[in-house]
């Protein structure tokens, strides 16, 4: 039928994530063993009087707090100087629970051991540790990867257009692999810093790469198949790569253990392709349900539909992030 509901419910998603969903962030950085930077962001409509970072009461700032706004965040650099260190220490975040906000805190010893955490009304406390495990290191990263792909709704819609194009299963198989292996790719090698792109331009051209395929679902549906369904592999590998880019940027902005980078890496990978597959699961049931429900032009009608909503949603992104990139 393919899945006019589904797209609706995804743009209903996105209202909420671009707003609230997305976690504030508080990063600590040890430039020594007692000496440590830190950058908190939240968002502008927040104050920071209100919902503040505690350190330990030894601790005191050393800095004068530094603030500038970038898109819609206001963001806060100081140095503290804790003098029994950070480890064995308890941080939270006072009025985290009455803003009913997500925070995520990372803090980086000196050693390059870094831990992170997410803190929420529920769960107030963060406690440094002295040395972080592999576990921790696998079950962090891998949350981060599947909280990303799926609060990533244009890298969704991108595969849900591939769904509307691809007929055979084995097809999408394909293609599902190939846009797996080369955003693969590109983001081990952003993420290692042996490949860099600046992020405003990826993330208009990835959504270009939406308007291509609705344009494609079009033409398909106008009798005029083209590359994306002749040969959706290729076209698949080929944005993929700038896919993985976009990853890329996301991770940096919580960056990677020195003490675990590939660990870190391969299981935020993991996530993007839990939660990639979890979607394409969810999509392909709703449209197994309602198949029977539609017939041959209704279901003709609907993906002409969906195909001018994504192009048209998309077509906005291109030229929110181009403007945004060049003011």
């Amino acid at each position: 039928m393919r899945y006019l509901s589904i797209l609706l419910f995804l743009i209903s998603t996105h209202c909420v994530v671009a707003d609230e969903i997305r976690p504030r962030y508080l990063q600590l950085i040890a430039d020594d063993a007692n000496t440590f930077s830190v950058l908190w962001k939240l968002p502008s409509q927040y104050s920071s009087s209100t919902i503040t970072p505690v350190f330990p009461i030894s601790c005191e700032s050393t800095q004068a707090e530094k603030i500038h706004q970038s898109n819609n965040t206001q963001v806060m650099q100081w140095q503290i100087f804790c003098p029994n260190g950070l480890i064995s220490e308890t941080l939270t975040i006072d009025g985290l629970k009455e803003s009913n906000l997500d925070v995520l805190m990372r803090v980086q010893q000196i050693n390059g051991s870094t831990q992170i955490q997410r803190l929420t009304a529920t769960d107030l406390y963060f406690t440094v540790e002295p040395e972080v495990s592999k576990w921790r290191v696998v079950k962090v990263y891998t949350i981060l990867g599947i909280e990303h792909i799926l609060l990533g709704f244009d890298h969704l819609l991108f595969v849900f257009a591939l769904l509307l194009i691809i007929k055979s299963k084995r097809r999408l198989l394909g293609a599902i692999t190939a846009f797996t292996v080369a955003h693969s790719v590109t983001l081990a090698l952003a993420s290692l810093n042996l490949v860099l792109l600046p992020l405003p331009p990826v993330e208009a051209v990835i959504a270009l790469s939406i308007v291509f395929l609705s344009v494609e679902i079009v033409h398909a549906q106008k009798g005029n198949p083209g590359i994306a369904e002749n040969s959706p592999w290729l076209v698949a590998f080929s944005f993929g790569l700038l896919h993985g880019f976009g990853f890329a940027g996301a991770l940096a902005e919580i960056g990677l253990p020195e003490n675990a980078i590939p660990l870190s890496l391969l299981f935020f990978n993991v996530g993007v392709e839990i939660g990639q597959l979890a979607f394409i699961a969810f999509v392909l049931l709703i449209s197994r349900l309602f198949a029977g429900y539609v017939s041959r032009r209704q279901k003709h009608v609907l993906l002409l539909s969906c195909a001018y909503m994504i192009g048209g949603l998309a077509s906005f992104w291109v030229i929110e992030r181009t403007v945004s990139f060049f003011v």
